[in-house]
């Protein structure tokens, strides 16, 4: 059943990161896009020296979003599947404290799973400024 879960999660998360990628690879300067063809680059060379480049801040920006959608995918399924006993996750304590009216047991569970998902998008911003921070102008300081 757990399998179950994870699956819905992922296909969840799945859609955005392939979505601002594709939209990532397809957004190429065309300046640049120019001087490699004026350059005789062939399409591998294109891809891998320009295009993937270009895509790294748009496959960021869907991982970001994917990371929420992808605990919001487990919270309803969870909800969804109704996966009780010692395996139970927080959607489950969330169901089982309102149908017992246990307040601060729901509200706990609420608030732990909306630090989970603070903790995932700061992780995946992170991750994002690590690997773009020394080349992509996203990322590089201002200047005036």
């Amino acid at each position: 059943m757990q399998i179950a879960l994870v699956l819905c999660a992922a296909v969840v998360a799945l859609f955005p990161v392939i979505s601002n990628t594709t939209l990532g690879l397809r957004s190429v300067d065309t300046g640049l896009l120019d001087l490699f063809r004026l350059n005789r680059a062939t399409r591998w060379q294109v891809l891998t020296r320009l295009r993937i480049p270009s895509a790294l801040p748009y496959f960021f920006g869907g991982l970001r979003i994917a990371s929420g959608l992808a605990l919001i995918g487990a919270v309803v399924a969870e909800f969804v599947a109704g996966t009780g006993g010692g395996g139970a996750g927080l959607a489950y304590q969330i169901l089982l404290a309102g149908i017992q009216l246990n307040i601060p047991r729901l509200f706990a569970a609420l608030v732990l799973i909306a630090g989970a998902g603070v903790a995932l998008f700061a992780t995946t911003l992170w991750l994002s400024r690590f690997v773009l921070a020394r080349w992509h102008e996203s990322e590089l300081p201002a200047r005036e």
